[in-house]
């Protein structure tokens, strides 16, 4: 036994990055619930920026709700409200998330959204809460939303 040798720095360091290394490749992938939740923090970051890409990322391709919007309606009315925004700010909350399915969530979030609207050379302040009822499926190993309502609260 080497008792009172120090261990020379760069070795020390080499030695914990190989432990994180070795416990953070052992360690269990995300919960589907974490999983579940960044996406709507990643819906929230991409409306906030204004970024319809990333928003519609997190679309499927084969979105339909009750009311027939299928995936291009949300384009649509994604971009007209980025349109009329020119600041968008977000406060979400999840209230409830269940998987009553393998591979299936259902999210209801109360969304505030506040933004300041494009009009005739004044500032104006748009704020409005809404809820949100959303359904969301694992898709390759990505989850996605495939159907979603949302009403004025």
């Amino acid at each position: 036994m080497l008792s009172g040798y120090h261990w020379p720095t760069a070795l020390r360091h080499t030695c914990f990055q190989a432990a994180v290394v070795l416990l953070t490749a052992c360690s269990d992938p995300q919960s589907p619930e974490q999983q579940v939740r960044d996406v709507i923090t990643g819906m929230q970051a991409a409306a906030e920026a204004r970024d319809a890409g990333n928003f519609m990322a997190l679309i499927a391709s084969d979105f339909r709700n009750t009311e027939g919007q299928e995936f291009e309606d949300v384009q649509r009315y994604l971009r007209g409200y980025l349109l009329t925004h020119q600041s968008i700010h977000l406060l979400a909350r999840i209230e409830q998330l269940e998987f009553p399915v393998a591979e299936e969530a259902h999210v209801s979030l109360a969304v505030g959204m506040a933004g300041e609207q494009v009009g005739g050379g004044s500032w104006d302040l748009a704020a409005d809460l809404y809820e949100f009822d959303l359904v969301l499926r694992e898709q390759d190993g990505d989850w996605k939303v495939i159907n979603g309502a949302w009403r004025r609260r």
